[in-house]
């Protein structure tokens, strides 16, 4: 590294924190996309987990201290010749380091909206129209089916009701779970 023995301290500290966390976070990227990410394998020794607040996942984390570090020293090195006031520098070295941080939380809450729950919950059913599929004697004296159509997946479910028989075809609308995976259902 005799190329940077030449220049000024705080030059040369930028560079020497840009290298490594550049080597870190461009294979912490190629990880990402090979799908080897899972954890960053780091625990820290005190609590940084913002479970009481709406945060995707841990504030205190090898990734966000290499994203900090990446903001921090890059915007030093952009900067050092733009910027004579050293202080200045470092404060907004600082600030860039944080927003890097703070981009990375919003990208990160992003992607996780995409995620969606599609598991079937027999509870989604509730006050939901059906179509019954086979008849359903009357006063819950057996068991008939109907189709339904919960989060846009059709689901064949065991129904009964405590009025008159259903027949194949007629629309009902579910008024009660029993024994949590019977239907109870009535006539529109």
């Amino acid at each position: 590294m005799e190329i940077l023995e030449n220049l000024d301290t705080l030059l040369k500290t930028f560079w020497f924190v840009a290298i490594p966390t550049s080597l870190i976070f461009i294979i912490q990227t190629v990880m990402t996309f090979m799908g080897t990410d899972s954890s960053d394998g780091l625990q820290p020794d005190f609590d940084g987990d913002l479970n009481g607040a709406d945060a995707p996942f841990q504030l205190f984390s090898l990734r966000n201290l290499i994203n900090f570090l990446l903001g921090f020293s890059w915007t030093g090195i952009s900067f050092y010749t733009t910027i004579s006031n050293k202080p200045l520098l470092i404060v907004l070295s600082l600030v860039v380091g944080v927003l890097f941080v703070y981009l990375f939380f919003i990208i990160i809450r992003q992607v996780q909206k995409l995620a969606e729950d599609n598991s079937f919950k027999i509870t989604n059913t509730l006050n939901k129209t059906a179509e019954v599929y086979l008849t359903i004697p009357e006063n819950k004296k057996g068991k008939g089916k109907i189709m339904i159509s919960v989060n846009g997946a059709f689901h064949e479910l065991e129904a009964m009701t405590e009025n008159d028989k259903i027949q194949s075809g007629a629309v009902v609308k579910v008024v009660r779970i029993e024994n949590d995976n019977i239907l109870i259902v009535e006539t529109i």
